[in-house]
């Protein structure tokens, strides 16, 4: 059997790795550059390897081909892979057969990367052997081929759920839906919200989908499809015989006829939308029988993620936050949401079909002055240009945070919170946040 592997980055070399050692011929293609340590892994382990181009006749033979998430389906070799009826599949859908773990596949447009990272402090607290795969840490077919855990906490992406045939995570999570990444869904909404439910579509009535009652795009898809999972609803307004829910600042969850309740005041995640975090994970928890007490203690001790709503540094009592993860208009909603003082606002990068206006109300409340970091600002300053006092043009970090010192006063805060994705001036939003932190710093 050969597969072939396109992309040669983390989830690429760990399908490279797990194919081989199940016994495959392996050939891994990246049109781009493969970063040395990469390199070095698929050389030690004997994998055949190129970079800088597809070799049409290394790649049309293969039985099966592993597509990395970066990579769009109308890429001329996905094209030419496809009319020869050959299967392309994720990393996911490979690694899953090779593995008897419980999988949970946490997917969503925001707050996946939180709630995984929650859901798996809850399971490791309590003594689980759990790992931490997906777009996180090391790929799940690495850990497959590496490791032996019992149960893998899984982020998933629409990309890698578009690349799934007979893959069912045991639990499913879906945190919300909103417009993103529609330059890769034809810009049809509708294409991304099915891509998200593709984590529910081989589900049984053993398994269980959690998912946020709330969302127009979630409740509007359950109405109209089915699933045969077992339905976990959350919701910070509405109650439930089964589900969770916040009354009277208590988070209540009910789970097979059982109760677990905690006040909000005790989770460590600030933010309505971390409790609806919150509330995901300990669903999944309560469904896996984890003890109360190992579960509060963990919702009380969580450190959140980096490059999330991270508090960096205050100067001058002016609050410095980094989230840079926010790569959607969603996501910066949350963070506009949350913030209690007059706020300088550092936006841009490249924009993936953004509609500002949802931001509308949010900016004239709390917003003073926004910084633009990016190439082309065009969009954002079209429609706030006449809403805030202050707008500014930078097209580097360093000048971006100078500008933000210049323009706040004792109490305010500066909030990095692009609504983009960050390759027009970055390698990525962690770099993005990074140089914002060490800016920050040097001030």
């Amino acid at each position: 059997m050969r597969l072939v592997v396109l992309g040669g980055g983390e989830s690429g070399v760990g399908t490279a790795i797990l194919g081989k050692k199940q016994g495959y011929d392996v050939f891994v293609s990246d049109f781009g550059k493969i970063q040395g340590s990469y390199k070095e892994v698929l050389i030690i382990n004997g994998i055949a390897w190129e970079e800088g181009k597809h070799t049409e006749e290394l790649i049309l033979n293969a039985d099966v081909v592993m597509k990395s998430p970066g990579i769009p389906d109308k890429s001329p070799i996905v094209k030419q892979i496809k009319e020869k009826g050959v299967s392309v599949i994720s990393e996911i859908e490979f690694a899953a057969p090779f593995t008897e773990a419980t999988t949970i596949g946490i997917t969503g447009s925001n707050g996946k990367t939180t709630t995984t990272m929650l859901t798996y402090h809850l399971l490791k607290a309590a003594g689980l052997n759990v790992g931490l795969a997906g777009n996180i840490g090391k790929s799940f077919a690495w850990q497959v081929a590496e490791n032996k855990y019992d149960i893998y906490v899984i982020e998933l992406s629409s990309f890698q759920l578009d690349g799934i045939i007979n893959y069912k995570p045991h639990i499913a999570i879906i945190t919300n839906i909103s417009p993103d990444h529609l330059d890769r869904y034809n810009y049809k909404y509708q294409n991304y919200i099915d891509s998200k439910f593709r984590v529910t579509m081989n589900q049984t009535e053993e398994d269980f989908l959690i998912y946020d009652y709330n969302d127009e795009a979630i409740t509007e898809w359950l109405n109209k499809n089915n699933t045969k999972a077992k339905l976990i609803p959350f919701s910070l307004t509405d109650e439930f015989n089964e589900g969770a829910y916040i009354k009277n600042n208590k988070m209540e969850v009910k789970i097979n006829h059982e109760e677990f309740a905690m006040d909000t005041e005790h989770i460590a995640l600030e933010g309505k939308h971390n409790l609806k975090n919150a509330m995901a994970a300990t669903s999944v928890a309560r469904i896996l029988q984890i003890r109360k007490e190992t579960i509060r203690e963990s919702l009380s001790n969580f450190q959140g993620v980096e490059h999330r709503l991270e508090k960096v540094l205050k100067i001058q009592n002016v609050q410095y936050i980094n989230d840079s993860k926010a790569t959607n208009v969603n996501s910066v909603f949350f963070a506009l949401d949350s913030m209690t003082t007059p706020t300088v606002w550092i936006v841009g990068g490249v924009d993936k079909g953004n509609d500002y206006n949802e931001l509308m109300s949010l900016v004239r409340e709390k917003v003073k002055a926004i910084i633009c970091l990016g190439v082309d600002n065009k969009k954002i300053i079209d429609v706030f240009g006449g809403v805030v006092d202050m707008m500014v043009e930078v097209d580097n970090m360093t000048d971006a945070v100078r500008m933000a010192q210049r323009l706040t006063e004792k109490g305010d805060t500066v909030l990095l919170s692009p609504a983009c994705a960050s390759f027009d001036l970055f390698e990525s939003y962690e770099d993005r946040g990074r140089q914002f932190k060490q800016a920050v710093k040097n001030l």
